[in-house]
């Protein structure tokens, strides 16, 4: 046997759980996303009809869609730039030679990004409670008046910002001091001989140094954002006025609350487009300005 057909006798097995479990499944939503697909259909495969692109006519005509769309981007926009600098500062803290109990905080911010995303909403509906909240409380011993976090349309998408990037603070801690752990210590001792203080050794050293890894962990948080769910879900149920209305969330109510899974159909794959328009952007910028 060649070596060829050596490569694919053992990559044969992967490709075919790949196959079954991800391209068979797309390739059934995007042929539901042309039909009508719906709960008649679901009774009776003869109610099935082809109807084309009415389904994305649809839905680009929604006002819904676009409010979803809308919120989905401002979490995106402000979400990930927030993640990523709160998790690089922490990296950085972390890292430093005056850090102690380096493997105790390891763990510790990393416990957060393991445990289930419901469970710990459910807890953080109660910190940011209005009247029983300790956010709330904390904000009175500095004077200031309480803050409806999930009832004001103002401050619910904010609040949900907040919590997603504090579940995503640990995982990616541990990506981001993996990374740091490559940068040889001479490059830092030599700067400080040539007098370079802190900032320009962040500057010059530590973000050239890990550019790589930052971007990978900027694209896969930008994914885990554009899927937001759970959190409004369990936390504001999209509401209050769609102020926390997500596109997946729109899928999840197209689909399973109105059993229209030709539109949800639609739904994901305009999302997917989405996505991928964007991570394409992030890669393009990541290649035009690696040093």
């Amino acid at each position: 046997m060649t070596r060829r057909w050596l490569g694919w006798l053992y990559a044969g097995p992967a490709l075919l759980v790949l196959a079954i479990f991800f391209v068979v499944p797309v390739l059934a939503a995007l042929l539901l996303s042309v039909t009508d697909y719906d709960l008649y259909a679901i009774a009776s495969i003869h109610n099935l009809r082809f109807v084309g692109l009415r389904n994305y006519a649809d839905l680009l005509s929604n006002p819904l869609f676009w409010q979803a769309l809308w919120n989905t981007v401002y979490f995106v926009v402000v979400g990930v730039p927030l993640s990523l600098a709160a998790s690089l500062g922490g990296a950085v803290l972390v890292h430093s030679k005056v850090a102690r109990f380096k493997g105790f905080f390891r763990t510790a911010y990393f416990a957060p990004s393991i445990t289930t995303v419901v469970a710990v909403a459910v807890i953080w509906r109660y910190l940011l409670h209005t009247r029983y909240g300790l956010i709330n409380y904390l904000l009175s011993m500095l004077h200031i008046a309480p803050i409806d976090w999930l009832g004001d349309p103002h401050w619910s998408m904010p609040a949900i910002i907040l919590f997603a990037v504090w579940k995503n603070f640990g995982y990616n801690l541990v990506i981001l001091l993996a990374a740091l752990g490559t940068i040889p210590a001479d490059l830092y001792e030599a700067a400080e001989l040539d007098g370079a203080g802190a900032f320009a050794q962040f500057r010059h050293i530590t973000l050239p140094g890990i550019r790589g890894t930052l971007g990978f962990v900027g694209l896969l948080t930008m994914a885990g954002y554009f899927q937001l769910f759970a959190e409004p879900y369990v936390m504001t149920q999209g509401g209050p006025a769609q102020s926390t209305l997500s596109v997946l969330y729109l899928l999840y109510d197209e689909g399973f609350k109105w059993w229209n899974l030709g539109r949800a159909s639609a739904v994901a794959f305009v999302l997917f487009l989405l996505m991928y328009a964007t991570a394409l952007l992030q890669h393009r910028w990541t290649r035009e300005h690696r040093p």
